[in-house]
């Protein structure tokens, strides 16, 4: 195998990983799961899982990645073993197999809507225009362009592609949005949305807590691609004298940020026109905000600036998630990597052109689907750090880290021995509703410490019998 591909930069690498966080994430899905679980309320959840959970959790992605210099089944091969390497390995590169082919069909939908935004076609009839090109054929051709797109800028390669387009991309996503929102602040009837999205309500939170919890850290989890391996196979193509626990805070500085930007767009934009933010669903910035901008003055000119936007935020994320199953047939297979992009870019023609054509089952892939996997991707994460590797991860941690050095001991057991429980406690939220169990908040953390504990015991068990 040839040299491996790297970061020019620094700051290409920071950018990369922003614009991998800074996607569809923060554009398209936290507007719309806002909107349903309480606006302000979820803001707070989110916010605070992203600080407790989100930030250490990514910390430990990056850990493992420069730790172990390649993409997920390499790197935890070469960090735990052949055996539960490859395995957990080949959950992460299936994990973004699964994420990517329902983001290419929403990025489809941001392609077309684009592409139309000019000429106003979808602002006399939203609703129909949306259901006409949502699902079926038109929306697998346009799943397969925006695919297309993706794929030419992973094939050529992490330096020349990915970096360079991302270099571009972040900055524009910033400046588009500042704008649009400081726009969206001059319409009239904004004010509602602005309390809506920003007073907190508390007694919403005590009521709803249960239900806002799972979306709220599935959210967390997925905006900043937690779990699924796309950090570590990016953390895997940097230098020694990077500052990881540096160049986390600014990722997920940055990412929330534009996060919360978005929420400034859409949601005081939808309130200034009427339109219930809640209860749309996977299509409900395409379907309100189509109507929103056929009413504002200069609508077709906002409207393709800020699906324009939401391109670009899909095209950075979409090519982190292609990197990673493309990077592991380069690096593990020694597979070129002209061909690699090519054999996975044709999976994933399949895969999401089937979604394409079902709303339910892409609903379910999603929402329900795609948290399970990170959640349980970000625990193993967790798990390998915190359990198996502690001293390694303090030492990769200590690498580079500066001022931020004397934090590796107490992140290590945050690590090992809080955030596991605060995932799994996430996850029994967004679970026991499907299985039929009724649990409540002191349950759900009583049997997320238990197998937690269970966990750790059988981790402890096998690490001492492989010696």
């Amino acid at each position: 195998m040839g040299t491996r591909d790297k970061w020019v930069s620094s700051l290409g690498f920071v950018l990369a990983s922003i614009g991998s966080a800074a996607g569809l994430g923060n554009v398209w899905r936290f507007p719309w799961l806002t909107a349903e679980n309480g606006g302000s309320a979820f803001l707070v959840v989110y916010l605070l899982i992203v600080v407790g959970v989100g930030v250490p959790g990514l910390l430990a992605e990056f850990v493992l990645g420069r730790r172990g210099r390649q993409t997920p089944i390499g790197a935890l091969r070469s960090l735990i073993g052949d055996q539960w390497g490859t395995a957990l390995g080949a959950f992460n590169v299936a994990t973004t197999l699964v994420i990517l082919s329902f983001y290419s069909v929403v990025g489809g939908w941001i392609l077309r809507y684009t592409l139309a935004s000019p000429t106003g076609a979808y602002f006399t009839a939203p609703q129909a225009y949306f259901a006409a090109m949502g699902y079926g054929p038109e929306a697998v051709a346009f799943h397969l362009a925006f695919l297309g797109i993706v794929a030419a800028i992973v094939f050529l390669g992490v330096s020349r592609g990915i970096e360079r387009v991302s270099k571009v991309m972040l900055p524009a996503i910033a400046v588009l949005l500042v704008g649009l929102a400081a726009w969206t602040a001059t319409q009239p009837g904004t004010a509602a949305g602005y309390e809506y999205y920003l007073r907190f309500d508390a007694a919403y939170l005590v009521a709803n807590l249960p239900s806002v919890l799972g979306p709220a850290a599935g959210q967390a989890l997925f905006t900043l691609s937690l779990g699924a391996g796309t950090m570590l196979t990016y953390a895997s193509y940097i230098d020694d004298d990077t500052s990881l626990p540096r160049d986390t805070l600014v990722v997920a500085i940055s990412n929330t940020f534009i996060g919360v930007l978005a929420g400034l767009v859409v949601i005081p934009l939808l309130f200034s026109q009427g339109v219930d933010p809640g209860g749309g669903g996977p299509g409900a910035l395409f379907v309100a905000l189509a109507g929103a901008f056929g009413t504002l003055p200069g609508g077709r000119l906002v409207a393709t600036a800020f699906f324009g936007t939401v391109l670009l935020a899909a095209v950075t994320s979409g090519i982190s998630l292609l990197e990673t199953p493309v990077g592991t047939l380069v690096d593990t297979y020694d597979v070129p990597r002209r061909t690699a992009t090519l054999l996975v870019s044709g999976l994933l023609a399949v895969t999401g052109g089937g979604l394409a054509l079902s709303s339910p089952v892409f609903t379910f892939v999603s929402g329900t689907l795609a948290d399970l996997l990170l959640s349980l991707g970000l625990f193993a994460f967790l798990a390998v750090v915190g359990w198996v590797l502690p001293t390694d991860a303090v030492a990769e941690f200590r690498t580079g880290a500066g001022r931020f050095a004397p934090l590796a001991e107490p992140w290590v057991l945050a690590v090992g021995w809080v955030l596991p429980v605060v995932v799994l406690f996430s996850l029994s939220s967004s679970v026991a509703p499907l299985v039929g169990v009724s649990l409540g908040i002191g349950g759900r953390a009583v049997v997320a410490i238990v197998v937690t504990v269970a966990c750790r015991l059988g981790v402890a068990a096998a690490t001492s019998r492989g010696r």
